[in-house]
């Protein structure tokens, strides 16, 4: 344990000084999320929300630990044979950190280094468990067989100790220079100021947020908006060496941009509700910010590019994230009006690092897996038939429009209103369509007309409530929403494979 302990000190020491997303546990957890089959990685979010990547990585340091213990029985008796036992895992980290999308050849340091001080000190800790020789009998004593069971414990106690305690400084060093790295990063985000938007957005209409407890905000805080990714680390860029190239099939000019590029080009602000595919009918994986940005079709134009109805020879948008996500949008979704952009703020500070700082990708009315590239760092115009994105190779679908859906956000599941008048209240989303009506029924009861908050935009979701007449008993309460286009959200359910959920939403309430 002792061993293990060191090996994983010293790797985050030697990752600090490689990069962060080199260490052994993040590489091998990264690896580990590459090869998840798409109903495995729907079940984590559905259970474990934004820990998921804190189980998978407590699990990893678990079998970690199993994996120790097993070595060491092992190298107690066969003491090379253990040490080398550990140079294999060190074998298997370097060769996830240098597999992944944004591996690079450096990144295998620390897994070796890391390996190769676990080894050492495993066999100079199992060395100072060596049995104690005794002293012969003198002439005329009787034999004496030495005891096997004794060793050097005060040897083993300060040997032992001082490895503990150079790996936790080592651990900590790294922990150091980690941090001091970052603080760059974080300067450069400090240092932005988001100049006023050439096309601003309009005020929130009066009457939009409904104001009610227990409701969702009309603008999700930062703090709680969701996150959904794969990063395990992550990624803290500065945004004076951030650059984006955008180049590929049908690109007559390809474009290099900074991040203060973007800031001198025109800026749109608009209020915008992100949604996951991974949100469960009535699930928390949906948001409204509004963001600040430079739209993205401008930028695409400027580089020649055009949309397969103006003749155009790609009809794939592939993003690329510092962290070696690929995300694959239809050009003809980003070309088409919509304000699709690349996002620099969100609800008026700069991006906060975990929502993809410094530039982010959006477009209006597509799941995020199909759009919402964070970190991005490339855009290489492309088709369908020649490449498939990460999300494309675990089974997901190429495109995928966000699903007319609407949420009860109050009463609470097995909530216990009073009887009498009681507001039944959520919201409802599709974006790009906007939202036309919202029903409730009770018991399977009469669709009941609920009234709709004020609408800001197509693109954003909509508040809306219900006054119920509460009776005593248990009640089921169900909601539905209609789009703009009249289609009405299905009661058909479905999981959130291959392409988003969908069903209605009910929540079970006891009325005393």
């Amino acid at each position: 344990m002792i061993a293990g302990f060191s090996a994983l000190c010293v790797a985050e020491l030697v990752a600090a000084v490689v990069r962060p997303e080199a260490g052994p546990v993040t590489a091998v957890g990264g690896a580990v999320i590459d090869r998840t089959p798409a109903a495995v990685k729907d079940f984590a979010v559905r259970n474990f929300g934004t820990a998921d990547k804190l189980v998978l990585q407590l699990g990893i340091l678990a079998l970690l630990a199993v994996f120790a213990l097993a070595v060491g029985v092992l190298a107690l008796r066969h003491r090379r044979l253990g040490a080398a036992a550990v140079l294999v895992f060190g074998v298997v980290g370097a060769v996830a950190a240098t597999g992944r999308p944004e591996g690079r050849p450096g990144d295998a340091l620390p897994s070796v280094v890391g390996a190769l001080v676990a080894a050492g000190v495993l066999y100079l800790l199992v060395g100072r468990l060596a049995p104690r020789t005794l002293p012969s009998p003198a002439a005329g004593e009787t034999e004496v067989r030495a005891d096997r069971g004794t060793f050097d414990r005060r040897g083993f106690v300060i040997a032992a100790t001082s490895a503990a305690a150079a790996s936790a400084g080592a651990g900590y060093l790294g922990r150091r220079v980690t941090a001091s790295g970052q603080a760059g990063a974080s300067a450069s985000r400090g240092a932005v100021t988001l100049p006023v938007p050439g096309s601003a957005a309009p005020a929130v209409p009066r009457g939009a947020d409904l104001d009610l407890r227990g409701l969702s905000s009309f603008i999700t805080p930062n703090k709680s908006f969701y996150r959904v990714d794969t990063a395990l680390v992550v990624p803290r860029l500065d945004a004076g060496r951030w650059r984006l190239r955008i180049h590929g099939k049908g690109v007559r000019r390809p474009l290099t941009v900074g991040f203060q590029d973007l800031l001198e080009r025109e800026l749109i602000e608009r209020d915008i509700t992100l949604t996951c595919v991974s949100n469960e009918v009535g699930g928390p994986y949906v948001g409204n910010a509004r963001w600040i940005g430079v739209r993205l079709a401008d930028l695409l134009r400027e580089a020649g590019v055009k949309p397969p109805s103006e003749g155009g020879s790609a009809d794939q948008l592939v993003s690329r994230s510092v962290d070696g996500m690929t995300i694959g949008t239809p050009v003809e979704d980003v070309m088409d009006g919509r304000d699709a952009m690349l996002a620099l703020g969100m609800n008026g500070e700069p991006l906060p690092f975990d929502h993809g700082f410094p530039v982010r990708m959006l477009v209006p009315g597509l799941y995020g897996y199909v759009s919402a590239c964070k970190w991005i760092k490339d855009i290489e115009l492309t088709t369908f038939d020649a490449y498939d994105a990460y999300w494309v190779r675990r089974d997901w679908s190429q495109r995928a429009p966000v699903k007319t859906q609407s949420r009860i956000d109050t009463p609470r599941p097995f909530a216990s209103p009073k009887a009498g008048t009681v507001p039944v209240a959520g919201v409802a989303w599709a974006q790009h369509r906007g939202i036309a009506r919202v029903e409730v029924r009770v018991d399977g009861g009469p669709w009941q007309t609920a009234r709709l908050a004020a609408e800001d935009s197509r693109d954003t979701w909509r508040q809306w409530v219900w006054d119920w007449p509460a009776t005593s008993g248990g009640h089921t309460l169900e909601v539905r929403a209609t789009d703009r286009t009249g289609a009405t959200q299905t009661a058909e359910r479905a999981g959130t494979v291959p392409n988003g959920a969908t069903g209605r939403h009910s929540v079970v309430v006891d009325v005393p």
